[in-house]
């Protein structure tokens, strides 16, 4: 009896997490795109959309070693954030992209609109022939320091000569995200 109230509470306090964990990462999603998005025109019919989401979360490698190695607070941290590059994961932000559009913030979808596989982007970034389009494609994010921070690499495709990028170094006080620094800024 006691491994089943044992096996019952460590089910709800793993659901709880994964809750959370997703709740943050709808948070970030928010922060992120109203940063990005901030300049975009709402998606009209007939309009075209510059800026599209990838659906996938981008695995973090070892680019998180030279952006950890130029900052003093990520070396500070730097055992926890190498824990968490992990190069073979397959995850989407689907979860995180609905609890924050689940009734909500219905200005910002009508600017973000719908997420996109690689070869869709391909498809109507190949229908329209202009360099003008861009792909925003975020890494899991990494927490750490108790969850109070997170590192995201946001990274935007165009073609194969114009692409750019950076990480976001994000802090949460009091309940509330934000961007501490951008890191590692890069374009080709």
């Amino acid at each position: 009896m006691k491994t089943l109230y044992f096996l019952i509470l460590a089910f709800f306090i793993n659901t709880v997490a994964v809750f959370s964990q997703e709740t943050d990462n709808a948070a970030l999603l928010k922060i992120i795109f109203t940063k990005y998005y901030k300049d975009e025109k709402v998606i009209a019919k007939g309009r075209l959309q510059l800026l599209s989401f990838y659906c996938k979360k981008a695995p973090n490698n070892e680019e998180v070693l030279e952006v950890i190695s130029k900052s003093e607070f990520l070396k500070k941290n730097a055992a926890e954030i190498k824990k968490q590059i992990v190069i073979g994961i397959d995850e989407d932000w689907s979860a995180a992209y609905n609890i924050l559009f689940d009734n909500q913030n219905q200005y910002l979808k009508s600017k973000v609109n719908n997420c996109l596989s690689l070869e869709e982007f391909q498809v109507a970034y190949a229908k329209h022939g202009e360099n003008n389009q861009r792909l925003m494609i975020i890494s899991k994010p990494i927490y750490f320091n108790n969850n109070n921070n997170a590192l995201v690499k946001v990274a935007f495709y165009r073609s194969i000569e114009h692409n750019s990028g950076s990480y976001l170094l994000l802090e949460k006080a009091d309940g509330i995200w934000t961007i501490k620094e951008q890191l590692n800024q890069w374009a080709t």
